[in-house]
Order: C-alpha cells, then sequence, then structure tokens
C-alpha cells in the first residue's frame, strides 16, 4: 500500500504544479493582433523560455517552468492598462508617446470580455 500512496502524492503534486503553470486562454484574434504591439515577447532558445523586451534590449526575465506564463500575463497586463482603451466597442492600442497606432473592431461580447479580464482595460 505504501507505493500506491507514493503514487497518488505524486500525481496530485503533478497535477497541481500543471494546472498553475497552464497558460489563461486566450481570444486568439484579438490577442494575436495586440501582441504585434506589445513590448514583450517570448524568446525560445536551447536553454529555455525567455521573456524579452522590443523596447529595453537589457531586458531579460527567466522565471522558473511554473511561473513563466504568470509572469508573462502580468506584464502584458501591466502594458495593457496603459496603452489600451475600449471606447463602443472599439480598442485603441497606443504607443509610448499615446498616439493610436491601432484600432480593432471587437466583434462579439466574448473579444471584448476577453480585453477587460486579460489587459484589465476597464
Amino acid at each position: 500500500f505504501l507505493i500506491f500512496g507514493f503514487i497518488a502524492i505524486f500525481l496530485f503534486i503533478s497535477i497541481g504544479a500543471l494546472m498553475t503553470s497552464k497558460p489563461v486562454g486566450k481570444n486568439e484574434r484579438v490577442y494575436n493582433i495586440v501582441k504585434e504591439f506589445s513590448p514583450y515577447y517570448i524568446d525560445k532558445r536551447f536553454g529555455g523560455l525567455t521573456i524579452r523586451s522590443k523596447i529595453d534590449k537589457e531586458f531579460k526575465q527567466k522565471p522558473d517552468n511554473t511561473q513563466f506564463f504568470r509572469l508573462l500575463e502580468s506584464l502584458e497586463q501591466a502594458w495593457g492598462i496603459k496603452h489600451l482603451s475600449i471606447k463602443d466597442n472599439t480598442l485603441s492600442i497606443t504607443d509610448i508617446n499615446n498616439t493610436v497606432v491601432k484600432t480593432i473592431q471587437l466583434n462579439n461580447e466574448d473579444e471584448l470580455s476577453f480585453v477587460k479580464t486579460y489587459y484589465g482595460v476597464k
């Protein structure tokens, strides 16, 4: 019975780690458009995944695997609060100088809900 107990504990811990490291679901259409203007990107190398910035070449975050997507989401949310705004189901993306670089028409409630929850836009 001892071996079955160890297997059960191992499975419980593994499933828990998998659930906490899993990224949040995203609306593909909106996320892919906004991602072009986000300063953060994933650098995939042989040594693992790293979060880099397009603006600051010195910026490099290399969290462990369980925290990787949470950190990326928090960085994107902090950027989104400053550079995204919604007015009449239209999402506006601004640059560093607060000039609008792109507007996106949000087609349904799912896209609007995604922008509000993922990026924290009010």
